[in-house]
């Protein structure tokens, strides 16, 4: 009887091999750049032609191959980087199981010319797909290592029926060589495409060049709204850049995070950055970071995926927690920028009519100097028994001048106005007092004079029913009173004021989302923030000077004031620059 299993042919098993490392010209560019990284090359060169379908050659300075290892580097699984099975416990290069070279070869005609700086000469092989008689010969080159791939997927053309446009294939390979560049940068990296220079960065020494660089790559407004960042424990360290909440991408394509040096994508790195924002990014949007994490090798192994994409953390929720704790304590420091390049481009489309309408210009005056004098002799009537104080400083955010239509505050300060956003501020200032008592397991319960029934499907009751722990330390006392009714006797003491039907029935919403008890208690933040949603200030109610004040004095004392829990920002300064480019002052 004739066997129906049979050994596949080397051949046929290297064209398998290569099709889990090789997906297109950016894999191959991928592939032969952490070579020469890891050979410690300096410089390296890229030239592609029609999107790398064509042609691909990658020249570097590193430390070359010498001739009696050209033919062996060619093979699966030869590799210098490791010797043994130990040494996948503690692999510090990018590359280590020997497959690229082979599997690049398989599918292309491929020339490997090399010089180590210890030989008189270079050497070349060339391979073409199948060909396995290749011999190695003599050719003059420099130190360091040329690899040409010309033709990829030649005997594969299933596989280069996938393949893209030109265009859409060399956006692949400039986007690769970005996330090097923002990595290396002490290394000379230059792309040329059909034989025209396409991208140069220089090697990045001060920090001055460094941030060049990263603006060339994710442009001036990332480099702008960034927040540097550094911290350590015993064997992690993170360092890098975040942006500020109010820079938020509609896609999560400026997320660069590079573990010892590989750029890796990871669930466990996507979450806690995802989580460091979640008080302050706008619900759908994704923040922007560039961050170097740096640790144990042991801790880690990148051995789980053929193209080293994914890692696995022996250490998972330290990485995590230490991640998420850092960034968000950069983020809670961050405060909205002073709007900026937009003035001017207004002032110049709009210029508003002429008014003979009375100015409140030199009431306000008056009135913001009593108020600072008010506030200075406050000061030294409660210090004046220790010391002899000078005045006081004018507050960060000032004193409120008016309110406009009800929604926004207008405050003056020394360095111009500000205008805030009274519901969307008042929200955080709920959201973060919520947050610090439900940490303390302190939030204050208010008895309603008439208790609130709410009807609700059955659905709904038997999650108040199973929920009461829950409900009991948000601050609510609610009980069944049927089927389909409940009635609700206590609320926490902030939300006495709130539509307590309404509130009642939106945290149930949110209970119900996050389907058992113990998803809700992971995303108890989330339901603090539609309960500070109800109770925070409406538009169009009228405050006092007195209640503005407060509310400017509570902003200064927040943590992340600069957003609402949604990611909106709650305030904005206007210098006095900013106002005079409105008006065209000084022209």
């Amino acid at each position: 009887m004739t066997s129906r299993i049979h050994i596949l042919s080397d051949h046929v098993a290297n064209q398998i091999a290569a099709g889990e490392v090789i997906e297109r010209p950016s894999s191959v560019i991928k592939e032969l750049i952490e070579n020469s990284l890891d050979a410690g090359a300096t410089r390296i060169e890229i030239d592609i032609e029609k999107g790398g379908l064509q042609l691909i050659r990658i020249r570097d300075n590193g430390n070359g191959i010498t001739k009696d290892d050209l033919l062996l580097a060619l093979n699966r699984h030869a590799t210098s980087k490791i010797k043994s099975a130990d040494d996948l416990s503690s692999i510090t290069t990018l590359g280590f199981r020997g497959e690229a070279l082979a599997s690049i070869a398989a599918v292309s005609r491929l020339i490997l010319q090399s010089k180590t700086n210890d030989q008189s000469s270079g050497w070349s092989v060339q391979v073409n797909g199948s060909d396995v008689n290749a011999t190695v010969s003599p050719v003059g080159h420099p130190d360091g290592t040329t690899i040409e791939v010309r033709d990829l997927f030649f005997n594969v053309p299933a596989r280069r029926k996938f393949l893209r446009t030109e265009k859409t294939e060399f956006s692949q390979i400039d986007d690769m060589i970005k996330c090097f560049a923002l990595n290396y940068f002490l290394v000379d990296i230059l792309l040329r495409h059909n034989k025209r220079d396409v991208r140069r960065f220089l090697p990045a020494q001060t920090e001055l060049e460094k941030e060049k660089r990263i603006a060339a790559i994710c442009g001036q407004p990332f480099l702008e709204q960034a927040l540097y960042l550094e911290a350590d424990t015993q064997n992690l360290k993170v360092s890098g850049w975040v942006t500020q909440p109010t820079y938020s991408r509609s896609q999560a394509d400026q997320q660069y995070f590079y573990m010892n040096g590989r750029l890796i994508r990871d669930k466990l790195i996507s979450h806690a950055v995802r989580q460091a924002y979640q008080d302050v990014m706008y619900h759908g949007r994704h923040a922007a970071y560039v961050l170097f994490l740096t640790v144990n090798p042991e801790m880690v192994d990148v051995n789980v995926h053929p193209t080293k994409r994914e890692v696995r953390f022996r250490e998972s929720r330290q990485v995590h927690d230490f991640l998420a704790h850092t960034i968000k304590q950069v983020v809670a420091q961050c405060e909205p920028s002073t709007i900026e390049n937009t003035v001017e481009t207004r002032a110049q489309s709009y210029l508003p009519p002429y008014t003979t309408q009375p100015l409140f210009q030199h009431h306000a005056h008056h009135e913001i100097r009593e108020q600072v004098d008010a506030y200075a002799a406050l000061h030294e009537s409660v210090d004046a028994e220790v010391l002899t104080l000078e005045k006081p400083d004018m507050p960060k955010l000032g004193f409120a001048v008016a309110q406009l239509h009800g929604i926004y505050v207008v405050a003056q300060n020394e360095q111009g106005i500000i205008l805030v956003d009274m519901h969307a501020a008042h929200e955080r200032i709920l959201y973060e007092q919520f947050k610090s008592a439900l940490a303390e397991n302190k939030i204050e319960s208010q008895q309603l004079l008439m208790p609130i029934s709410v009807i609700l499907n059955d659905k709904e009751v038997r999650l108040v029913e199973d929920c009461q722990n829950i409900f009991s330390e948000l601050g609510f006392v609610i009980e069944s009173s049927s089927e389909n009714s409940i009635v609700v006797r206590q609320v926490p003491a902030l939300l006495q004021a709130a539509d307590i039907e309404k509130l009642v029935r939106d945290v149930i919403a949110d209970f119900i989302e996050y389907e058992n008890s113990e998803r809700i208690r992971e995303n108890m933040h989330a339901v603090l923030a539609t309960m500070s949603c109800h109770r925070a200030v409406r538009a169009h109610r009228h405050l006092t000077l007195f209640e503005m004040n407060a509310l400017l004095r509570d902003i200064e004392s927040t943590e992340r004031s600069g957003q609402c829990c949604h990611g909106r920002p709650t305030w904005v300064q206007l210098s006095l620059a900013d106002l005079d480019k409105f008006f065209l002052r000084g022209r």
